[in-house]
């Protein structure tokens, strides 16, 4: 499938109000200047689930990582795949994205579906304070078993990295 083929099926499979916004970039890298395609579709979290499961029968995507973005009032996630992953020429890079209520940090696990997630969406759970539904309660990955409870380093609020800082301010001039 081409790109605009992709964004036009996710487009008439989901609820017309699931996808906030999309857009296809065309990159090239290279010497020879080669190109190759981006998708960004960003989705509500309500419908989140049910387009990575529709991503999946497109064909079995390679599933990369999670990026954030503390954005004041919320987190937002884009979970990076790719489609056709290794096949010359033709691989697209396909990120779904979505805002979480920092009132309300909670995700669906994605790991029935795509296993290799589960630690990227570790890395959420320790590092921002999302709470991934269904994925088991296990012990840190990325942080010290007594690293306190209610601190998260990748968050710009109070319950972020400054909190454990004697001078606040340097950590504010970094940000």
């Amino acid at each position: 499938m081409k790109p605009e083929e992709i964004v036009e099926l996710f487009k008439k499979k989901l609820k017309k109000s699931t996808i906030i916004d999309s857009k296809i970039e065309i990159k090239t890298a290279g010497l020879k200047k080669n190109s190759y395609s981006l998708i960004w579709l960003e989705i509500e979290l309500k419908d989140f689930k049910e387009a990575v499961k529709l991503l999946c029968t497109i064909q079995f995507p390679h599933f990369a990582v999670i990026s954030d973005n503390d954005t004041g009032e919320e987190i937002k996630l884009t979970y990076h795949f790719s489609l056709y992953y290794g096949e010359r020429f033709k691989e697209i890079s396909l990120n779904l994205t979505t805002n979480l209520a920092k009132n309300n940090l909670k995700i669906p696990t994605i790991t029935d579906l795509i296993p290799g997630a589960q630690t990227a969406e570790r890395e959420i759970k320790e590092m921002l304070g999302v709470t991934v539904e269904g994925l088991p309660d296990l012990a840190n990955v990325f942080l010290p078993k007594d690293f306190p409870k209610d601190v998260y380093p990748l968050r710009k609020d109070e319950t972020g990295a400054a909190k454990m800082v004697s001078k606040e301010e340097e950590v504010k001039k970094v940000e």
